[in-house]
């Protein structure tokens, strides 16, 4: 395997846990939150989707975009299952964009996100986006341990 191969694997492993994650929470559950200031369980698995979709157009451009509509912000939640299958184009025209870039690019080609406070390689950027959704699936294995709410076994 090469690197992009890798890469690949690596951001479909951390999604199919997430989705393990996220599928096993309960309907009346996706509404908690742990305290007020904190995103409900629906809202970060909606964040974390919709960063994905952010970020691809974010290295497409090489960097942050000047303005930003959501796919998502109109859309009224139905489930989990909804969620995932709307980002699923989103999804899809990103790991293409992955699958198809040469090698050399994920050291070469730079990714300016100054305003944010960092400048860095698209290798770095996209394990980046992989990090950010497992640290929100962290969250939320943490979010179903402080409802006293069974968690799903992710280290298959």
């Amino acid at each position: 395997m090469n690197t992009i191969d890798w890469t690949v694997w690596n951001l479909n492993e951390v999604r199919r846990r997430s989705v393990k994650v996220w599928q096993s929470i309960p309907a009346d559950k996706l509404n908690w939150k742990p305290d007020e200031n904190a995103m409900t369980c629906f809202e970060m698995i909606r964040h974390v989707l919709d960063s994905e979709y952010y970020y691809y157009l974010a290295l497409q451009n090489r960097g942050s975009l000047s303005s930003y509509e959501s796919p998502y912000e109109a859309r009224d939640f139905v489930s989990v299952q909804a969620e995932l299958d709307f980002a699923g184009v989103y999804r899809e025209a990103f790991m293409t964009y992955v699958e198809q870039l040469p090698e050399p690019d994920l050291a070469t080609v730079q990714i300016n996100r100054s305003e944010s406070g960092y400048v860095r390689s698209l290798g770095d950027m996209l394990l980046r986006i992989a990090y950010h959704e497992a640290v929100h699936t962290g969250q939320l294995l943490d979010y179903l341990r402080t409802a006293n709410i069974e968690r799903v076994r992710v280290w298959d």
